[in-house]
């Protein structure tokens, strides 16, 4: 990862631009401290959060709900809701 300082930015932002464009990740420093980070763009904001580390791919794959077994009740969906969230 590369690092410039924000006057560098400024002064050639097409260039720095470009090289993000083409998959370059860039720090920018105002006074020495990082003010921003430039990243490629992706194709999804969860590329972008895993690219960050902020989020992880999951182990396994997505649910089928459909396949689980149906639970009937006597008490209505309100009266089910009311109970969990009791005195809130």
């Amino acid at each position: 990862m590369t690092t410039i300082p924000h006057r560098e930015l400024r002064n050639n932002s097409s260039k720095i631009l470009e090289r993000v464009k083409n998959g370059e990740t860039i720090d920018v420093t105002n006074n020495g401290e990082v003010a921003a980070t430039l990243i490629p763009p992706s194709a999804s904001p969860f590329e972008r959060l895993l690219l960050a580390g902020q989020v992880r791919p999951a182990k396994a794959g997505p649910v089928d709900f459909r396949s689980l077994p149906r639970m009937t009740s006597q008490a209505s969906t309100a009266e089910i809701l009311d109970d969990l969230r009791g005195d809130r």
